[in-house]
This record gives C-alpha cells, structure tokens and sequence, in this order.
C-alpha cells in the first residue's frame, strides 16, 4: 500500500494536489450550508422516561412544561402589589399569551393564594409570569430574539410595562438563546486567534513559510471536507452546533500532528543523504503507517460516543471520525505529493537555528529514566494522583444559565434573582403526568407528595397542598375530562437548586412513591437525572469499546500484548487527573474570577466527551512514541536503547506538536460559555500533560522496569501478527549513534551504511 501511495506521490503529484484543490472547492461550497442546519441542544436521552412524561403531558393535556418566564420588578419604593406595577404585569401577561406559539401558565396577580405567594420574591419587589414557548431548541432562539426586545423593558422604556416598572425574558428558552449565541460568537474568535497563531508557531518550528504552509494545508482540507459531511448527515440526522468545535480543534491539531510526523521524517531522511524518491518511501513505511495507526486510534475512541443516545454526543462523533479520516488520507496522499514537488527544498530552513532529528534534551532525560525508573515514576504517579483526587467529590448538571456570565446574558441575570429572592422555584417544578387517573383521585396522591422534604407545594386538579394540607382550590388546567378515559397532571415545586442532590433525591421519592394509576415523571430535575442515569448505563459498554480496539490496534502495531495493557493503564491516569483538574476548576471554581466563569457542577455530558477524547489524543502520541522505539528494536537493539532512541527522535516531534494543538484547544478556553472554556482548557491541559509527564517519564520508566517483557506475545498470537502481515518492513536511519549505558560493551548497528545506535 505504502509502495504505491509513493508510486503516486512521485508520478501524479501535481494531479493529486490539483484534484485535492478541486474537492476542497466543491466541499467548501457544500459546506457553507452546514451552518444553517446544525442544531443546539441535544442534551437529552429521548427515551427517557422525563421525555416520554413530556409527550404525554403535551398531547393528552395540552398542559406544556415552563420554559420561559417574565420578570416583573415593581418601580423603586414600590412593591408588585401596587396599582401601577398589576397593570403592567397583567398587560405584558395578556400579551405574551396572545403571541402565536406561547401559553401562559400562570401570573402573579391572578393566581390563587398558595400558589401566589411562590411567584413574588421575599423583598415583594418581584413576580413572575411563567409561560410556554413552543418548539424544540432552535425554534426557541429563533422566536426569543424577536420576543426578548419586545417584552423587556427598564424605566416604562415599552408599552408592556409602566412608568419605572422592569420586565425581564429569563427561563430556559432564554438560557438556550444566550448560550448558543454566545457559543456562535466564541467559535467566530477561536477561529480567529487560532489559524494565524498556529501558521506563526508552524513557521518557526520549520524554519521556513513554505514548510510551515504544510500542516496548516492538511488542516483546512480537514476542516472543509468535514463541514461538507456534517451537511450530508443534517439530511438524516440531527447534527450539533457545538460539533464544529471539535472540527476545528481537531482538523488543525491533528493535521499538524501528522504532518509533523511525515514532513520531520522526509527532512530526516534527506539530511541522511537519501534522495527524494528513497526518502520519501521511507517516510512513509515509517510515520505513514504510524499516522494510520494513529488515526484508526482515535476514530475508535470518538466512534464510541455513538453509543450515547443524545445526539449532542453523537455530533461529536460524527465531526470526529470525518475529521480524523480526512487528515489521515491528506497525510498519506496529498503531503507526499506536496513534498515531492518541494523535494530537497522542504530540508532548508530559511531562519531559526539548525536542528537534528535528534533531541538532546529528550536523549538526556530518557537516559535518566531508563537508569532509575523507580525514583523517576514515582513522583510522576504522586502528581497525577494529586491531580486527580478531586474527582472524588465531583457532581454533574446540566447546562444552564449559570454557562454564561451575567453580563452577557439576559437570562442569567433573571436567573440570578430566582435563586436569589424566590422562596420556591416555579420554572423547576417537577410534573407528574397521570394519564389514566380522574381529578378526584389525585387529593391523596398530591398530599402524600407534599409532606416529602424539600417541597414549596404541591398544584393538583384536587386543590394546593402545602405540608399535607389543603391551601387552596385546585386547577382546572391540570385536568382533562371527556367522553374518553380522564387523565390529570401533578406539579410539585421544590424549594432547592434544580441539580442539587436534594433535588435529586426528590426526583427518586417521587418516582419511588405510589400514585393512583400509571405515572410518567418530567421536569428539569427528572430531565437530569435521566440523562445521568443513561450516559452512567452506557459508559463501561463506552469503556469497553474503547479498552478492547486500542487493545486490539497497539498489538497489531507492535506485535505485543505488553505494550497495549502499559498504554492503557498510564493513559487513563493521565485521562483522571485531567478530570479531577477539571473539577478542582470549574466546580471547585479555583481561578473562576480569572477565567470568568461561575462555578456549577460539571456539565454531565462534558466528562464523557472529554474521556474519549483525551483518550483518543494520547493514544495519538502513545503510537508515535511506540511506532520509533518499536523500530529500533526490530533493528537490533535491546529495550532501554530502543527506548533512548525513540524519545530522543520523537521527543521533539511530539511535544512540538502538543504545544501546537494545545494552542487550538486554548482558543477555545477563551470562550464565555463555560462548558465549551472546559472542554477547551481540559483537553489541552491533557495533550501537555501526556506529551511531557507521561510520554516523556512514565512510558520510558515503565517499558525500562518491564525489560524483554515488553515484546511478549503468546506464541499462537504472536503467528498470527506475522501471518497478517500489518508490519512494514522497513529500517531505520537514525540521526547518530545512540550510546549504550557506560561500561557497556558497545556493538554497533547499521542500516544504509548510518549508524542508529548500540547494544550492550
């Protein structure tokens, strides 16, 4: 395969790079329109059973959750029951109830008495109108741009309040709105400060423009092809916005991850007197295959979100293996092509200091841990278990008005006085679909479910509970009757944060206590604890894909069952002490007033996607690093000077492109929405931490402590790799000799006429 991707890159060069700039056009052009079709949330499991209570309450009781509230704040000196302040609630009331799409479900002042006191703030300066806009997620931030303008006022500045009199939108479809526009204009600015800075590093890591162009080419046809797959997939499927995060990170960081691999080899391979044809073929026997390893690796890793039914997730997914793929054949097919025609050029460096393929830097600290594994990995394995001891206090949420900050969004700052002034939290109402049970059957139900801890109270066709006690008549509104079977609907309101554990807990009583018939459970909190449960059931089926393809992929590599077991134990240390940093931050909120974000529990969907991701990253370099050592050993040399030798060569490799990635996961940090600033922060944080700690210490320590064990493989599996015949028959040309430990005897090891190392 690997001869004829040469054949082409030597005969068809300009064709190949001709026919790339052609495709690239034609997806660009298909691509534009993926951004109108992308979709925002996705956070939820479908089949849930908070979904299902969802469908039944619209459908059989046209009684829809609350989504959307008016905040009503009454002139200074006044208070919500004052004439002025009844008018202009009322009237913004009435006329939010008559936009086409929206359903009043209750107003301050003309709700009874139990259900009253829940709407107006302690300092009585605030009420609320709670409503319905229908739609899924876009819809809602289509309909609130045109209903934000109109119904918040300051100052009587509208005709929907008074004179001095406030009205704010908040609730959930305000929250949607804000993060995704805010998210719109943060990818805009990442977009921004990564391209340019990554060509400036480029160039100066190459010490050429024309070189330094290279990975930045693979990037683009990365980015471009995979916007044109996501608008394929928005035909069938629902597609993520939040996706094109990943396709951008991804397409500049692993474009520039490959490409290093292979433009660093053929400059090696030139500098060791090859001539292009030969260097070529080399480069791509060598890093060739390891870029193929590598993306087959990662695309493994995120094909594992597939498995989650929300299709926030599953967009990942979808940008990830489209990404991968294409800059893994842009690696293979166009980079050679272009190499080709830059021949001896693309060894020139036009400024900088001269480098080797060699590191000394690398070289010297892989002697270290090679003569004392011990005392090296060991203050590695404290650190990492320092980092990750967080995690043990982490808990999980959902995506709210707390994402963005209160400056930037009209919907946190309403939020901010619903937790702050209300007794009760009305938008967070737990509601209960009955679907075969009469209005009169509901008063038992509704008063047990009253006396449970942490409820304001309880709305019931029957009457208001408060306590276990009848505080007022009941709704009509939650009620249907007919000449077909009855049904009823339940509103428990909770006095506690929506993601809380109480709240929680109060999820799991409710569902856990007898009702008079059949029961579906919805609401905010019973939406969470849904989707936890679900992505909780799926993850060791995530885990196991993931264990057993890398398992699977590093034996054929490298032809060991050792190797495989030691990438996977030190990955996932790396993997959990990004996580438990993770927590210390964003729910900890260590550096929140720096970073300006406000502390919450993680986003339970951004731990996931951060684990396969990291995952798939450092299994990314864990190849590199394993694809030279491997080599050199296959050449002649023992365990710790293949190990020497590996890192010294890929060292600078390696980290260099780390540094470059981290850069297009940092633009990302710069983000105001702070589960995107996670995703960002985390998963640079985890390309560093493994390209330096554990790459640079912990592998070598490991494969040093394991000795001749590293190359094991049970005899029958070890036929069989050889009979499948994945192993590319090439040797190495190392860039010097590498010594063996001192007072050992020296045999030396050619290939081509260059010494690559010694053997004692």
């Amino acid at each position: 395969m690997f001869d004829a991707l040469t054949g082409l890159a030597l005969r068809r060069a300009r064709a190949v790079l001709l026919f790339t700039l052609i495709i690239t056009a034609l997806a660009a052009v298909l691509g534009a329109g993926a951004l109108d079709r992308l979709r925002a949330g996705g956070f939820d499991d479908p089949g849930a059973e908070s979904a299902r209570a969802t469908q039944v309450l619209e459908r059989d009781l046209g009684l829809p959750g609350a989504n959307l509230v008016l905040l009503v704040t009454a002139a200074s000196g006044a208070n919500v029951d004052a004439p002025e302040t009844a008018r202009a609630g009322l009237a913004a009331a009435r006329r939010l109830d008559a936009e086409p799409d929206v359903t009043v479900l209750s107003t301050y002042w003309q709700a009874p008495p139990g259900a009253a006191e829940a709407l107006r703030s302690r300092d009585a300066r605030s009420a609320l109108v709670v409503a319905h806009l229908a739609g899924d997620d876009d819809a809602l931030s289509e309909r609130m741009a045109e209903l934000e303008p109109a119904f918040s006022t300051a100052n009587g500045s509208s005709g929907a309040g008074g004179v001095g009199v406030q009205i704010s939108t908040g609730g959930f479809a305000q929250s949607v709105t804000d993060i995704t526009g805010q998210v719109r204009k943060d990818f805009a600015r990442a977009e921004a400060i990564a391209v340019p800075l990554t060509l400036i590093l480029l160039v100066l890591t190459f010490g050429s423009v024309l070189v330094g162009l290279l990975p930045l080419m693979i990037g683009v046809v990365s980015m471009v092809g995979t916007l044109a797959v996501l608008r394929l997939l928005t035909g069938v499927t629902d597609v993520s916005f939040f996706s094109l995060n990943l396709t951008l990170a991804l397409g500049l960081g692993l474009g520039i991850d490959y490409a290093l691999l292979i433009v660093n080899r053929f400059r090696e391979q030139l500098h060791h007197g090859d001539d292009v044809e030969s260097a070529l073929r080399t480069t791509l026997h060598s890093a060739g295959r390891t870029v193929l390893y590598s993306a087959a690796t990662v695309t493994v890793a995120l094909a594992a979100l597939l498995l989650f039914p929300m299709y926030f997730l599953r967009s990942f997914a979808y940008a990830g293996i489209a990404v991968v793929t294409i800059t893994a054949l842009a690696a293979v097919v166009v980079l050679p092509s272009a190499l080709r025609l830059l021949g001896h050029r693309a060894a020139r460096r036009r400024f900088g200091r001269p480098t080797t393929a060699r590191s000394v830097f690398w070289e010297r600290l892989a002697r270290l841990v090679t003569r004392r594994p011990v005392l090296t990995a060991v203050p590695a394995l404290a650190l990492l278990a320092l980092l990750a001891a967080p995690l043990g206090a982490v808990s999980f949420g959902l995506p709210d008005d707390r994402s963005v900050p209160a400056e930037l969004s009209q919907a946190r700052r309403v939020g901010d006085v619903l937790r702050g002034q209300f007794t009760s939290r009305e938008n967070d109402a737990i509601v209960i679909a009955l679907p075969a049970t009469a209005p009169q059957a509901t008063a038992g139900y509704a008063a047990e479910l009253s006396r449970l801890d942490h409820v304001a109270r309880v709305d019931a066709p029957s009457g208001i509970f408060e306590s276990g006690v009848l505080v007022a008549p009941g709704r009509a509104d939650l009620a249907r009757t007919g000449i077909d079977r009855p049904a009823s609907a339940v509103r428990v309101v909770p006095d506690v944060e929506v993601y809380s554990t109480a709240a929680q807990q109060l999820v799991h009583q409710v569902r856990d206590l007898p009702a008079p018939g059949e029961r579906l459970v919805a609401g905010p909190t019973a939406r969470f604890v849904d989707v936890n449960a679900t992505i909780g059931a799926r993850l060791p089926l995530v885990g196991l894909l993931m264990v057993l393809s890398s398992l699977v992929l590093i034996f054929l590599f490298t032809g060991s069952v050792v190797l495989p077991l030691k990438a996977l134990v030190t990955t996932v240390a790396g993997i959990g002490a990004v996580l438990g940093a993770m927590v210390w931050v964003f729910q900890q909120g260590h550096g929140s007033e720096l970073l300006g974000f406000t502390p919450t529990p993680l986003s339970v969907s951004i731990p996931p996607l951060m684990f396969c991701l990291a995952f798939g990253l450092s299994m990314d370099y864990e190849v590199f690093l394993l694809g030279r050592i491997t080599e050199y050993h296959r050449a002649g040399l023992d365990t710790s000077s293949a190990v020497i030798a590996g890192t010294a060569h890929t060292g600078r490799i390696v980290t260099a492109a780390a540094a470059l990635m981290s850069v297009t996961f940092l633009a990302f940090a710069t983000s105001s929405v702070s589960f995107i600033q996670m995703l960002g922060l985390g998963c640079a944080f985890a390309v560093l931490l493994d390209a330096t700690v554990i790459r640079g210490v912990l592998v070598p320590a490991t494969m040093r402590l394991a000795g001749r064990a590293n190359w094991w493989a049970p005899s029958a599996l070890r036929r069989m790799h050889r009979r499948i015949g994945l192993t590319e028959a090439s040797t190495p040309a190392a860039a010097g000799a590498v010594a063996a430990p001192a007072g050992s005897p020296r045999v030396e090891i050619l290939t081509s006429g260059a010494p690559i190392g010694t053997r004692p």
